[in-house]
């Protein structure tokens, strides 16, 4: 998929940005910055894109993001929540504290992490918890105490092997092109009309693109079919069902836009490696 590029803000006088958001969502838009970014969610649920992958996300995950995977979260607003999600966002860029930094010897070990971030990283754990503390005390402090805490991060990063990686190591060369309305009307009519049944064709036309472009176009950019991504979308969304609700499993395959139930079921154990009632074991 092309990503739209993506200038963080960060005033004149700041070396990285931290910032804490209450929203309606997090945005929208695919995108990829030179940036790192490490995002904590506090409060969401919904889909998130990263790279090549598609999974959930919920409250409590921390990411981190090497530089320039395209990226987005597609929020789920339950109706009787409070119509916001919450997180605190982290960007700083590879040569944010000088080009020679990452070359000295005591920062070895970080490189190897940014180096590893290429393909997106879940922390976990204890280092979770640690990094999340000294977010919060960074959006609290000073200019050079969050100098400080930036450093303090690094050094817990740099030593934790609490992470693992969510994408391939996605190459951001096939990006010269930028096509952000296209892209973002293909992904906003497939998590309005995933639920129903989706034509090809009816895509294609909205990006006014015959069904062979669009399928080799969209093949190119994300990895994948256009009906694999949609597959995607749907068996994640049953995912979120099957342990946030007591709905029947036939029940929630025919919300999640699966023709019945044998398809759902073949479906989720070639992507998840499970049955639906195995999958709700293992958070149960």
């Amino acid at each position: 998929m092309i990503p739209k590029f993506h200038q963080v803000p960060k005033q004149s006088d700041n070396t990285f940005r931290i910032r804490h958001d209450i929203l309606p969502n997090f945005g929208s838009i695919w995108h990829y910055h030179p940036e790192m970014e490490l995002h904590y969610v506090i409060k969401g649920q919904g889909l998130k894109f990263i790279g090549d992958n598609i999974s959930n996300f919920q409250e409590d995950e921390m990411v981190l993001l090497g530089s320039n995977i395209p990226h987005t979260w597609k929020c789920h607003i339950p109706k009787e929540s409070d119509h916001y999600v919450e997180a605190m966002v982290l960007h700083f860029h590879p040569d944010s504290l000088g080009k020679e930094f990452l070359h000295l010897p005591e920062t070895f070990e970080l490189l190897k992490l940014l180096n590893s971030s290429k393909t997106g990283l879940y922390i976990l754990g204890d280092t979770k918890q640690k990094v999340k503390e000294y977010m919060i005390n960074m959006l609290e402090s000073s200019k050079l105490r969050k100098v400080i805490y930036l450093l303090e991060i690094f050094d817990i990063l740099s030593q934790t092997k609490h992470y693992s990686p969510i994408t391939q190591d996605y190459a951001n060369s096939k990006f010269n092109s930028i096509d952000e309305e296209r892209m973002n009307s293909i992904f906003n009519y497939t998590f309005k009309h995933f639920r129903e049944k989706i034509y090809v064709e009816e895509v294609a036309n909205i990006v006014s693109l015959s069904v062979t472009s669009f399928c080799r176009y969209f093949k190119q950019m994300a990895n994948k079919s256009y009906f694999d991504f949609l597959t995607e979308v749907r068996l994640n969304h049953a995912c979120r069902l099957l342990i946030n609700s007591n709905y029947a499993i036939k029940q929630i395959a025919e919300d999640a836009g699966f023709e019945n139930t044998s398809n759902f079921y073949r479906h989720f154990k070639i992507l998840k490696q499970c049955t639906p009632k195995e999958y709700i074991q293992q958070f149960s």
